[in-house]
């Protein structure tokens, strides 16, 4: 991994075989970066990516193996049990333009991995709270279901 910093701004390239949420989160940590935002491009292999089954609260995860043309990365930083934690969604394409998207758990540099973080200087905390839950799962059924 190598970064250049520019005021509340880091450009962070990751290098073949990093994994790139493991990398991210360390580099937060040693920078003592607690909120901010994260977006990045290049090429990406071992991905495992999920999304959010609302009425069983769980992930439904996959694991694609291949290399993918990492399209976007967009993630957040907060805090989350006193460490930064990152919630980071992709769009990912194959050879054929096949589009594929979701949350990301882990995935490794295939060629490339460049990234901008920027820092935000606040102290906002990811809380999980059922309140929450409930809210996000009625507006979905709100939306879908027109309950």
């Amino acid at each position: 991994m190598q970064y250049e910093k520019d005021g509340d701004t880091y450009i962070i390239y990751l290098e073949q075989d990093e994994s790139i949420m493991a990398i991210l989160t360390q580099f937060c940590i040693d920078h003592q970066i607690i909120n901010g935002q994260i977006s990045g491009i290049g090429a990406i292999k071992e991905i495992e990516l999920g999304s959010y089954d609302l009425k069983n609260q769980e992930y439904i995860t996959h694991k694609l193996d291949d290399t993918w043309e990492l399209t976007s990365y967009q993630a957040n930083i907060q805090l989350k049990d006193e460490e930064p934690f990152i919630h980071a969604h992709i769009n990912i394409s194959d050879h054929d333009l096949t589009v594929k998207g979701g949350h990301l758990f882990e995935a490794k540099v295939a060629v490339v991995g460049e990234f901008i973080l920027r820092n935000i200087n606040s102290s906002g905390k990811r809380v999980f709270t059922r309140k929450l839950v409930w809210l996000v799962c009625r507006l979905v059924n709100r939306r879908i279901y027109g309950t």
